[in-house]
């Protein structure tokens, strides 16, 4: 045995050990209970013990519990429910379906607005690219700014071709038929800077910002226009033969020819 523990006898009571700087002693003690609420938990909420129960005897604890007003928040739910559907009549019923279904069709839509962002340009050298574009279809209105030599016609082209491919893919419309119906710009904020000069002076430098809109619809296809036109064309020509022909005089006179 080493220095500083003691013999242990052995007693009718449980006894555990304390540890001091010295010496190891065993107190004792008495009445000690063996009950632990982890052990009872586990035996409880196990998952063997889930399994073991089958779906009748489930049924049958939630019939006591609805006997005894004992159900929880989400079973009283759902047996109320059923019992709201059939106090309600069916003529009570129909003009709620009639509105819902009235305000669920939608027309399919015709159009779709698309804008740039507001970036460092003067409105009014941006109201010129809008002006080029205005009433030509998407694929015209691409290639010219494709071709121009504006600084800002690169963010205009870009922003055509993503409002081409959001009108096909969100609002379904023919990519053949499209025109820009519409363009404008608007103003932003014209932000002031300080411009130095000569002998101590100063001025004010602005810098502008603007904006551009378009709004993209349905029109009449290029092989459309060109037949639309062909037949106009056709529809002029006079034929030179003897016999008169029965035509309307186009701006006549206010008095005889002779």
């Amino acid at each position: 045995m080493q220095r500083g523990i003691l013999n242990v006898t052995r007693t009718a009571h449980p006894t555990y050990a304390v540890v001091r700087p010295s010496r190891l002693v065993h107190v004792q003690t008495r009445n000690a209970s063996t009950y632990n609420p982890l052990n009872w938990l586990s035996q409880k909420l196990t998952a063997a013990r889930r399994e073991k129960e089958s779906k009748e005897e489930i049924l049958a604890a939630k019939e006591e519990a609805r006997e005894e007003g004992q159900l929880s928040l989400f079973e009283q739910t759902k047996s109320v429910v059923p019992s709201i559907k059939n106090t309600t009549t069916p003529s009570s019923i129909a003009p709620l379906a009639a509105k819902k279904s009235k305000t669920s069709r939608k027309p399919p839509p015709v159009l779709h607005k698309y804008s740039t962002t507001y970036f460092k340009i003067s409105p009014r050298k941006l109201n010129m690219l809008g002006n080029q574009i205005s009433g030509k279809p998407i694929d015209y209105a691409i290639l010219q700014m494709q071709f121009s030599e504006k600084r800002a016609s690169k963010r205009i082209m870009n922003m055509l071709a993503t409002a081409k491919d959001h009108a096909y893919r969100y609002k379904h419309l023919d990519t053949s038929k499209l025109v820009v119906a519409e363009a404008w710009v608007n103003k932003g904020k014209v932000l002031k800077r300080i411009e130095p000069r000569g002998r101590g002076h100063m001025g004010i430098r602005k810098h502008k910002q603007a904006k551009m809109h378009v709004v993209l619809k349905e029109g009449k296809s290029e092989v459309e226009k060109k037949e639309k036109e062909r037949a106009y064309k056709l529809k002029k020509i006079i034929s030179a033969a003897v016999a008169r022909e029965d035509k309307p005089i186009r701006n006549p006179g206010a008095m005889w020819a002779w």
